[in-house]
């Protein structure tokens, strides 16, 4: 077992609320009985036009993908989308790179495409790095609990043949709201210790070559290398062929033959903080119940000469 808690907030309060009886969807996870983490293309098109559904695409691609993100939205998009520009949701005066935006920052932003704290949001995205899950994480972490995922992204709405509109999105702003501190959320502090204590498992999202050093991580012009007892899961794994997420039985697998147990706690990382999103996302529904984000993840930890770094193989085995 690779070794580093969070329990996801939603699920806690679930289990606390006794007037509340949690129930378990298709995934196996522990729900709001108002929105389960992932919904189909049917269900999104049943759902189109509901008052209470704000529709966001959160896509945002790798500056090597060559791609405009808000370009191809005015382009193409889900009737009723809204557009969330995940690469400007950044606090700027945090020293951590590409920080997790400040509560405010995201409760603004938000209420601007007309969400509020009531309402069904449903992250979708276009992306070769599933950026869905990090629009998704961001809102769970903050304690929005009506939130979950378009299974299959846009990709799927389209090759379904689905209707998609062009043109600027036009949103009716809601009224101002305010957002609690996020939860489920590591900083490097915290990973150095866990490197001494190896008290939580690490997974990390990125592919074999970068985990293990063979290549540079030219996405973000650091080493290879990975964090001291991090096991390695690269993200693509946990999707089938047509772009939807494993069954849990899959999932479960996947993670169990990365090295990682499920039912203990698990920190993830990646890159910069999105495809390490995408790990939780997957270990929510195989299951998990206790994880959290390392914010900055390799940007943070590879460009630091003091911290502790290791090439080769997960002390688990071969990485995914």
């Amino acid at each position: 077992m690779c070794k580093g808690s969070w329990r996801a907030p939603w699920i806690k309060a679930a289990l606390q609320d006794s007037t509340v009886p949690p129930r378990l969807d298709q995934h196996r996870t522990l729900l709001n009985p108002a929105m389960e983490h992932l919904v189909s293309t049917q269900w999104l098109a049943d759902a189109l036009g509901a008052a209470d559904l704000i529709i966001i695409d959160s896509s945002s691609h790798l500056p090597a993908a060559g791609r405009d993100a808000a370009a191809e939205f005015k382009q193409r998009h889900i009737p009723g989308a809204q557009f969330f520009n995940l690469s400007g949701l950044v606090d700027e005066t945090s020293p951590v790179p590409g920080a997790h935006p400040r509560p405010d920052q995201l409760a603004k932003r938000l209420a601007s495409l007309g969400v509020t704290p009531d309402s069904r949001i449903v992250f979708y995205d276009d992306s070769a790095v599933r950026t869905a899950a990090r629009g998704w994480f961001l809102a769970r972490a903050h304690g929005l609990k009506n939130v979950a995922v378009l299974d299959g992204g846009l990709s799927k709405w389209v090759a379904e043949g689905r209707p998609v509109e062009s043109g600027e999105a036009v949103a009716k702003p809601a009224p101002a709201f305010t957002l609690p501190a996020p939860k489920g959320m590591r900083y490097k502090h915290e990973l150095l210790a866990n490197v001494e204590s190896a008290a939580e498992q690490m997974l990390d999202a990125r592919d074999a070559a970068r985990f293990t050093g063979e290549i540079e991580d030219a996405v973000h012009d650091l080493p290879g290398g990975h964090i001291p007892g991090a096991c390695n899961l690269h993200f693509a794994r946990l999707f089938n062929e047509d772009g939807t997420y494993k069954s849990p039985e899959g999932l479960r697998a996947e993670f169990t033959a990365a090295g990682i147990d499920i039912d203990q706690p698990v920190i993830t990382s990646c890159g910069s903080g999105v495809t390490g999103c995408v790990l939780l996302l997957g270990l929510e529904l195989a299951g998990a119940q206790e994880m959290s984000l390392y914010d900055g993840s390799w940007v943070d930890w590879g460009s630091d000469p003091e911290t502790p770094k290791r090439k080769g193989q997960s002390l688990k085995g071969t990485p995914a």
